[in-house]
């Protein structure tokens, strides 16, 4: 399998640490509001390849942090904690916040089949962790204290920025535009471990520390919760695009320094969800969640597929007009399968045949993950020249991947009144038999099957006879 490696900038073969196991890491949501289906674009691609890392036979345990402390809406440690933000629009309490987004955001990966991560650490229970880190950091001389904070000294590092070309004269004061400069940093891009209540009096959520009552920094949260979960060696680390600098830059610092070896070797980040108007964020244009689209009629897996028809290292543009047309595929892939479905075909899988179509399924996601070629793949597969079993066996095989309910929402197309009617003469239930296969590949548009059926009963001496009020035949 090869995986594209945004640290290497280039696609690489995928080794484990150890053999047939996978160590891989997700940054989980910040819990102050509901996620957008950007967010959970990644999510999606993210799972993706948890699920076809377990289909190809790895044991992978996955990790998610939930962030409801220490991350600020400013990337230079400036500004207003995310968590106190939200607590402060809702009038409730911080944790009262974290409990009900994080509800919310499993109930939306819920309905898109996202699978919950093996672990889920909450950084709220994860101090002593964090403590214990930090204050190694400071031991070996890669942090120090200024103004009641910690900060990481990222001058003591052979290279910081690893993920793109940066030279830190190009860079703004901090690392965003329009910030303030800290003072109390040693150079532009260190960043804060521990921040103390002599900085922010009003935050909720506050812990004793050597360095005094606070609280931790968003960036460490995820280096510790990965090795207090996975060790020291880390296979795989998800998130979207927009995290790989400073959030992923930092992680690297930070974990390196304490473990003193390389921490990760691959790094899959999914890029942005956008409008016509620019970058989905929850601050802009219309707050496009799980729920609005239910609100409008859309199956979440039909978001789903939308993002799969897309590679995850292109930014992908959402529009309504967009998400109908992947409506009508979806509709109109589930009615083929549908079609197979009703034909009720009791022979046995073709083994030799199956084969042959998985290699092309898996060709797709071996090639970086390739879902749009893994749906061309899918669709390859309903026009192969196998029976309906062996079909119907390999869509509920892919599907452990794909994650599209296609064999259940196919079966909710199959009525019972569809059944091919039963008759005393053998001759006659068989001629009413292939009708009725032929009127289900009419609809699933299999017209090459239709004809073929036409055919095969005009060779037997019937003649089909299409009428408003359905079709009739004569026994030559």
């Amino acid at each position: 399998m090869l995986i594209y490696n945004s640290l290497s900038r280039k696609k690489e073969e995928f080794v484990p640490n150890v053999e047939g196991k996978v160590n891989m890491y997700t940054c989980g949501p910040t819990v102050y509001h509901y996620a957008h289906i950007g967010n959970l674009r990644s999510y999606i691609m993210e799972d993706i390849l948890e699920k076809y890392l377990r289909y190809l036979g790895y044991d992978v345990k996955r990790v998610m942090n939930i962030t409801d402390v220490g991350h600020l809406t400013s990337d230079a440690d400036e500004g207003e904690d995310k968590m106190l933000k939200g607590a402060k629009r809702e009038k409730k309490t911080v944790m009262e916040i974290a409990k009900f987004y994080t509800d919310a955001f499993f109930a939306d990966c819920k309905k898109l089949n996202i699978k919950t991560p093996d672990v889920v650490a909450p950084a709220t229970e994860c101090i002593d962790s964090f403590i214990e880190v930090i204050t190694s950091l400071i031991e070996k001389g890669y942090a120090y204290e200024a103004g009641g904070n910690i900060y990481f000294d990222t001058s003591k590092l052979k290279q910081y920025y690893v993920f793109n070309d940066f030279k830190e004269d190009d860079l703004a004061v901090g690392v965003r535009e329009g910030v303030e400069e800290d003072t109390n940093k040693r150079n532009k891009a260190d960043f804060v471990l521990w921040f103390t209540k002599s900085k922010f009096d009003d935050q909720e959520l506050k812990w004793d520390s050597p360095w005094g009552v606070g609280y931790p920094g968003w960036h460490i949260e995820c280096s510790c919760i990965s090795m207090k979960n996975l060790g020291e060696y880390l296979d795989i680390h998800c998130g979207g695009i927009d995290n790989a600098f400073p959030h992923h830059t930092n992680e690297i610092a930070q974990s390196e320094a304490y473990v003193g070896h390389k921490w990760c070797n691959y790094w899959f980040h999914v890029h942005h969800l956008n409008t016509n108007s620019g970058k989905m964020s929850k601050s802009s244009g219309e707050f496009l969640t799980v729920s609005l689209l239910e609100q409008k009629g859309y199956n979440p897996l039909v978001y789903r597929m939308f993002c799969l028809q897309s590679h995850y290292r292109k930014s992908l543009v959402f529009s309504y007009e967009n998400l109908d047309n992947t409506v009508t595929a979806y509709n109109k892939l589930t009615a083929r399968i549908a079609a197979l479905i009703a034909q009720n075909d009791t022979a046995p899988v073709d083994e030799a045949a199956a084969d042959a179509l998985r290699a092309g399924f898996k060709e797709a996601l071996d090639n970086d993950l390739n879902t749009s070629l893994a749906i061309t793949a899918l669709y390859d597969l309903l026009k192969a020249d196998t029976n309906p079993a062996t079909k119907l066996a390999l869509i509920e095989e892919y599907d452990t991947v794909l994650g599209l309910d296609l064999i259940e929402a196919a079966k909710k197309q199959v009525k019972p009144q569809e059944a091919a009617p039963v008759s005393d003469d053998p001759f006659i239930a068989e001629i009413e038999e292939m009708i009725q296969k032929r009127k289900e590949a009419k609809a699933a548009k299999d017209y090459a099957t239709a004809d073929a059926i036409r055919k095969a009963l005009a060779d037997k001496g019937v003649t089909l006879i299409d009428t408003p009020q359905g079709t009739k035949y004569q026994i030559n």
